[in-house]
């Protein structure tokens, strides 16, 4: 995980950097909905080579899936640690219970 942590750090320190600098730089100040749509985009992308089952696009992709993930948590503010910190409260708890506590809020 040591290397999604990095990655989010680095996107972090990138929110105020020059656009031109910067590809995450860029992203970011075209705005979480333009963060949302790449992130959209790259998904789909790895969606395909799932189908396909071409395992090295499916990786190549699902590392683009990721950053962009991390991107667009950025853009709103949500942190890698604050998803972790979901992820943890719902260790133990089936799928389906959780998926029907979220029905009922």
């Amino acid at each position: 995980m040591s290397i999604l942590n990095d990655l989010a750090a680095t996107i972090e320190a990138r929110k105020g950097a020059d656009p031109k600098s910067s590809w995450t730089a860029q992203l970011l100040a075209k705005g979480p909905e333009k963060c949302a749509e790449k992130f959209g985009e790259e998904a789909i992308e790895a969606i395909i080579e799932a189908i396909k089952g071409d395992r090295d696009n499916l990786t190549s992709e699902a590392a683009d899936v990721l950053y962009h993930l991390l991107v667009m948590l950025a853009s709103r503010d949500v942190s890698l640690d604050d998803v972790l910190a979901e992820l943890s409260r719902r260790q133990g708890t089936s799928g389906v219970t959780e998926k029907a506590s979220r029905s009922q809020r």
